[in-house]
C-alpha cells in the first residue's frame, strides 16, 4: 500500500465563499486527482484530520468523499481507509488550480446528414426582435395597433373558464372550437369548401411545409417553385430532400407551361396565387384551372399558401385556389402571424379529405399537439367577432400606409427607385434606376439603419432587373416618410 498522502504539501486553492464548503474540497480533490498530484493508489488522509487541518467539519469533508467515491475518483477498503482509484488516467488535465469541466467533444461535419449540411448553408437563424415599426421590415405586421388589452381581457376570461381538462393533451388535429371558427371563417371570405375536420392546426406555415415535405415527398422528388419566390418555403422543402423546380412568373402567375416543360412529372407545386411572393401578382383564372388540370393529370399536389391574402385594398379578396379544386389535389395553407402578430406562432392547413388521417399522425410524432390554452382564446377572439373587426381595421390603415409610402417616394426617389402602388399584402417593390445592383443598394440602406431586402435574394435561375423590397404594413406613416428619405440618401451615395 501507498503511504497516506502528506496534505501540507498539497496545494489547494482557497475557498472563494461562493459555493458550499463540500463542493470546494470535492472540486480541488477532484481537479488534484486528474491533474497527478494525487497519485493512483495513494492513500487519503481520514476525515477528521483533513477537517482539522482546513478549519472543516468533519461531516462536509465526509460528503465531499461521498461524492468522490460515487464519481469513480476514490475507493474505500474497510479497515484500511480511502486511496485513489488505480483508474483513473495520469495527466488527464493540465496542472492547473481550477474547476474540472467534461472534456469538449468537437462536432464533425462527418456526423451531419447531408440535408442538416444543405440546411446550414440555406437557412439563417432569425434572431428574436428588438424593436418594432422599422423602415421597410417587410414582415411585420402592425404591432403597434394591435389590440393587446383586448386579447389580455379574452385570454384572462379563457384561463379563468377552462376546464381542467384543456390542462392536460390536447387534440393532435387541434383544438375543435379553433378549428370550427377557422372553417367558418375561410369559407365565409375565401370561399374555402372546408369541415373542421380536414382543418389540422399547425405552429405557423413553416411546419405545415414541413409536414407537407415529410408526408408527400420522397427523396429526389420534383417540386415546382415560384422563382423568384419565398425561400423560406423553398429551404423547407429542399430540407425534406425534395429537387427544386424554379418555374417563371409572369404578370398572371406562375407560368404552368414552363413548369410542364421542366419537369412534367413534378411531385408537388408551390403557388401564392392570391399575392405572389414576392411579386405582388394574382394567379389569373385561366392559370388556375390549367394548374390544377396539370395537377390531376400528373397525380401531383399543390400547395396554396395564403398568408396575406386577406389584406386586398380594393374589391373582396380574391377567392382561393382550392375553391376550383375538384380532384382533392389542393393543400390550402394560413398563418394568424400576419394577420395578427408574429409571436402568436398558429397556423393552419386545410387538407383533403384523404390525407387527413396521415397528416394528424404525423403531427402526432412531432410535437404530439400544438398549445391548447393558445388556440382556445385565439377560437374566442374569433368567435367573438374581434378577429373581423381587426382586419377590417387593418385592410383600412395599410391602404393608408401604402399610400403615404408611394407619395414620399415619388416626390424623393424620383429617378431612383420605382415604387408599386400594391393592391394587396403587406410590402411592395421598388426598381432600381440608379444602374446599382439591389445588394449594394441594400447594403447601402442598411448602414444607415433601414431594413429593405433585395429581390434577387428570392431568385433561384430567372434574372429580374433590380429591385428592393419595402414593408409598410408594421410602419407608422411618420416612420415610412422618414424612411423614405434616408432611403434617397442612400441610394444617391456612391
Amino acid at each position: 500500500m501507498s503511504k497516506e498522502e502528506t496534505f501540507q504539501d498539497l496545494s489547494l486553492n482557497p475557498s472563494s465563499g461562493k459555493q458550499d464548503l463540500w463542493r470546494w474540497l470535492y472540486t480541488e480533490l477532484r481537479a488534484a486527482i486528474l491533474d497527478g498530484r494525487l497519485k493512483p493508489g495513494a492513500r487519503m488522509p481520514s476525515t477528521r484530520s483533513l477537517g482539522m487541518q482546513y478549519s472543516l467539519s468533519r461531516g462536509t469533508v465526509v460528503v465531499a468523499f461521498e461524492q468522490l467515491q460515487a464519481e469513480g475518483y476514490t475507493r474505500t477498503e474497510v479497515g484500511s481507509g480511502t486511496y485513489v482509484a488505480s483508474g483513473v488516467p495520469d495527466g488527464l488535465l493540465p496542472a492547473t488550480h481550477r474547476p474540472v469541466a467534461a472534456p469538449a467533444v468537437a462536432t464533425s461535419k462527418a456526423t451531419l446528414s447531408k440535408r442538416t449540411q444543405q440546411c446550414l448553408k440555406d437557412v439563417e437563424v432569425i434572431p428574436a426582435s428588438r424593436s418594432i415599426g422599422k423602415a421597410f421590415r417587410a414582415h411585420e405586421a402592425a404591432i403597434d395597433l394591435f389590440p393587446v388589452d383586448l386579447w389580455a381581457r379574452v385570454a384572462s376570461r379563457v384561463l379563468r373558464r377552462a376546464p381542467r381538462s384543456l390542462y392536460g393533451h390536447g387534440n393532435a388535429m387541434g383544438y375543435q372550437p379553433l378549428r370550427r371558427a377557422i372553417a367558418e371563417y375561410v369559407g365565409a371570405s375565401r370561399g374555402v369548401h372546408c369541415s373542421a375536420e380536414q382543418i389540422i392546426i399547425t405552429s405557423g406555415t413553416q411546419q405545415a411545409l414541413d409536414l407537407i415535405g415529410r408526408l408527400l415527398l420522397t427523396t429526389g422528388d420534383q417540386v415546382w417553385m415560384e422563382d423568384p419566390g419565398y425561400h423560406r418555403a423553398l429551404h423547407t422543402l429542399r430540407a425534406t430532400g425534395a429537387r427544386i423546380v424554379p418555374v417563371p412568373v409572369d404578370e398572371d402567375g406562375l407560368i404552368v407551361k414552363a413548369g410542364r416543360k421542366l419537369a412534367p412529372k413534378a411531385k408537388l407545386a408551390y403557388v401564392t396565387p392570391a399575392n405572389q411572393f414576392p411579386m405582388g401578382v394574382t394567379m389569373s383564372a385561366d392559370r388556375r384551372l390549367e394548374l390544377l388540370r396539370w395537377a390531376a393529370s400528373a397525380n401531383a399536389w399543390i400547395i396554396e399558401d395564403e398568408y396575406d391574402a386577406e389584406y386586398r385594398y380594393s374589391g373582396r379578396p380574391i377567392a382561393a385556389l382550392q375553391t376550383l379544386d375538384s380532384s382533392g389535389c389542393v393543400i390550402y395553407v394560413g398563418t394568424f402571424t400576419k394577420m395578427l402578430f408574429n409571436a402568436l406562432r398558429l397556423g393552419f392547413m386545410v387538407l383533403p379529405e384523404r390525407l387527413v388521417e396521415a397528416f394528424a399522425a404525423t403531427r402526432t410524432l412531432i410535437d404530439l399537439h400544438p398549445p391548447t390554452l393558445d388556440q382556445a382564446i385565439l377560437a374566442e377572439f374569433i368567435t367573438e367577432g374581434h378577429f373581423g373587426h381587426h382586419l377590417r381595421r387593418m385592410r383600412q390603415t395599410y391602404a393608408e400606409r401604402i399610400d403615404v409610402l408611394k407619395t414620399a417616394a415619388d416626390k424623393q426617389l424620383d429617378g431612383v427607385l420605382e415604387v408599386v402602388h400594391a393592391g394587396a399584402g403587406i410590402r411592395t417593390l421598388g426598381w432600381l434606376k440608379t444602374g446599382k445592383s439591389d445588394r449594394d443598394a441594400t447594403q447601402q440602406a442598411q448602414k444607415l439603419g433601414l431594413e429593405v431586402t433585395p429581390l434577387s435574394m428570392f431568385i433561384t435561375k430567372y434574372e429580374r432587373p433590380p429591385a428592393l423590397m419595402l414593408g409598410f404594413a408594421g410602419c407608422t406613416p411618420a416612420e415610412l416618410r422618414r424612411g423614405v428619405s434616408v432611403l434617397a440618401t442612400a441610394l444617391r451615395l456612391r
